[in-house]
């Protein structure tokens, strides 16, 4: 029995999504928060989780829950709220509405593998403008590229995943006028803003085609899949239509509106997190034949020369138990990279000793 008949050519051509084995390693490889939940507050939390209605349905806008996202993260009053099961939810639900016929979305590349991919999934086309050799984004040619395809939707991420920098805001204005033009939306991917001091959030209400998106995962909330839409309510109604009943389940619900109410220590961790950055960013440059790529989100990108490759590198690490990111195949311009997750000190620490044995001067 063949899936052929069912199946779309271009599902069948496509790999699933791979995550890595990381039991009994040090994981630094998925830019996760890598503390706990703050010890302080756990009692609170589990008292909140026990008063969940196991037996009932969710509340289904979750209003409650968006209220408190509003209040903690001081989101504009002009700005509607839709919540995702994951920023992977809301992107999938973007994308499928604007999956009219030959419909394009546009992204540049390297950036976040799931905006091509759900663009695949919903049959839209989908066109990957190159950055710059530093990362940087290239506006001539974004622009240019957006006049010719006309994207139903460009995503932009701010802080870009993989490569961790954030682009210049005026670049990334001339994107958001270029599809006005014709009726474009832009979505701002922030799923990295507690690690940046620079934001979208309070210019997107000047833009009446361009969205934002969030997520709570690298605040140390990754297990309970919550992203976040903010955007007008004209866009957020239609992309409402397509959200599946009851998508916030009440566990979900339960723990986000508890950590909204205790956003600041949330926030602690990662301004911790944001020292270790620095100090780890320090180490690597000191590694000879090592690039060290700026970074305004919780992993650092690095490019190793000849003869120090990537991958010698990468499996010398996993034989001494630590997990990293192998990134020199995801993009020509990714070559011989790794991508390093910001850890705890004592992670930081290891990793920084074990590339300090494996590379000398």
């Amino acid at each position: 029995m063949s899936t052929q008949y069912v199946v779309r050519p271009e599902i069948s051509e496509l790999t699933s999504y791979h995550v890595q084995p990381a039991a009994g390693l040090t994981k630094l490889d998925a830019m996760e928060n890598p503390f706990a939940f703050p010890e302080s507050l756990r009692a609170g939390l589990s008292e909140a989780l026990a008063k969940a209605s196991l037996n009932r349905y969710p509340p289904a806008g979750a209003d409650a829950l968006k209220q408190a996202t509003r209040n903690a993260m001081q989101v504009p009053g002009e700005l509607d709220i839709l919540l995702g099961n994951g920023s992977d939810e809301i992107i999938q639900l973007i994308a499928m509405a604007a999956a009219k016929p030959g419909a394009t979305l546009l992204s540049v590349e390297p950036a976040f593998v799931m905006f091509k991919m759900i663009a695949t999934f919903c049959g839209l086309r989908y066109v990957g403008v190159p950055l710059r050799a530093d990362f940087t984004l290239d506006v001539e040619a974004t622009v240019a590229t957006v006049r010719e395809s006309k994207p139903a939707v460009t995503f932009l991420a701010y802080p870009n995943n993989p490569t961790g920098n954030l682009f210049d805001r005026d670049a990334i204005d001339a994107v958001i006028a270029a599809t006005a033009e014709y009726g474009g939306l832009v979505v701002i991917d922030e799923a990295y803003f507690a690690f940046s001091t620079e934001s979208f959030l309070n210019r997107i209400t000047g833009y009446p085609n361009a969205v934002l998106m969030r997520t709570v995962s690298k605040l140390g909330l990754a297990g309970i899949r919550l992203g976040m839409l903010f955007g007008r309510s004209q866009w957020l109604n239609e992309f409402d239509k397509l959200r599946l009943p009851y998508n916030i389940n009440a566990l979900t619900q339960a723990a986000a509106m508890f950590a909204m109410q205790h956003y600041d220590a949330m926030l602690a961790q990662t301004r911790l997190l944001q020292d270790e950055r620095t100090r780890l960013a320090a180490a690597l440059s000191a590694l000879p034949g090592v690039t060290v790529f700026p970074s305004a989100a919780n992993f650092i990108l690095v490019r190793f020369a000849d003869p120090l490759n990537a991958t010698q590198t990468f499996d010398a690490l996993l034989s001494r138990r630590i997990l990293v990111k192998n990134t020199s195949n995801a993009h020509p311009l990714m070559s011989n990279t790794l991508r390093l997750t910001v850890g705890t000190p004592d992670e930081n620490d290891a990793l920084i000793a074990a590339l300090q044995e494996l590379i000398r001067p």
